[in-house]
């Protein structure tokens, strides 16, 4: 149910941490927004710029340097990040849990049937609501969680199709896919060489199959965990029992609760 590999990448430590890091959003954002997508896709959110107020507030007051682990989603989902910025952005979790709360821009174009309304979004991403009702049932607080992990998506971009679809950016087409892959792989890179952490966990395999290629051979353990999301029957089982079975099965130490 989970994999893990040895890499290992160099620590940008000659600059601050925030600093960096934020070089690292900004050359993302415009790295992805200029690319271009076709039918199915009609449609592409990146919420790194018109939630960039949420997403500056994330960073500066949660990323850490020297970090045990890197939780590593795929894209944003049109309930969660899409309208919060935040990874896995559920919004009552990243509002009352995170203690974010900003007004969020819209897309340039945006589909009928996923409208952007922000912290006022009434729908609730199950993949979020499950990620950080876990992190919050078992470390309590947001400050015990990010002194030793930090979460990121691969990808910035959601991509919908003309019926209102999630499309995952691994069923783009080959050509679309590699000019994504080679922006979001460059940035991966930054984040790792920003914050150090010890390992990173893929959420889900296609975000731990990105990590793998995106950082080499390097020394840091790069594993896996089952994702949240309600399409997996498995995670629909009772996901946080497993996961932590999962991380213990890492040695991953988690608070006794």
């Amino acid at each position: 149910m989970f994999r893990m590999c040895r890499v290992a990448f160099p620590c940008n430590r000659s600059h601050s941490m925030g600093m960096a890091l934020q070089e690292v959003i900004d050359t993302l954002r415009t790295s992805t927004e200029s690319l271009a997508f076709t039918a199915p896709v009609t449609h592409v959110y990146a919420p790194l710029s018109y939630a960039s107020a949420a997403v500056d507030e994330y960073v500066s007051r949660y990323a850490r340097k020297d970090i045990e682990g890197l939780f590593l989603g795929m894209n944003p989902g049109p309930w969660g990040m899409a309208q919060t910025g935040i990874p896995f952005g559920e919004v009552a979790h990243v509002r009352d849990f995170l203690g974010i709360n900003h007004s969020i821009g819209r897309p340039d174009v945006e589909h009928p049937k996923r409208p952007v309304t922000g912290f006022e979004c009434s729908r609730s991403e199950v993949s979020g609501r499950r990620f950080w009702e876990w992190v919050s049932e078992r470390f309590s607080t947001p400050e015990a969680f990010f002194d030793r992990f930090f979460v990121w998506n691969w990808c910035p971009l959601a991509f919908l199709e003309e019926s209102g679809r999630n499309r995952t950016p691994d069923k783009l087409p080959i050509k679309e896919r590699r000019a994504l892959e080679k922006a979001c792989d460059e940035a991966l890179r930054g984040v790792v060489e920003s914050l150090c952490p010890r390992r990173v966990i893929g959420i889900g395999a296609y975000a731990c199959k990105r990590a793998r290629i995106a950082l080499g051979e390097q020394s840091l353990s790069i594993d896996s965990i089952l994702h949240p999301s309600p399409a997996s029957p498995a995670a629909n089982r009772g996901w946080a029992p497993q996961v932590e079975t999962q991380l213990e099965a890492l040695g991953v130490q988690l608070p006794s609760g």
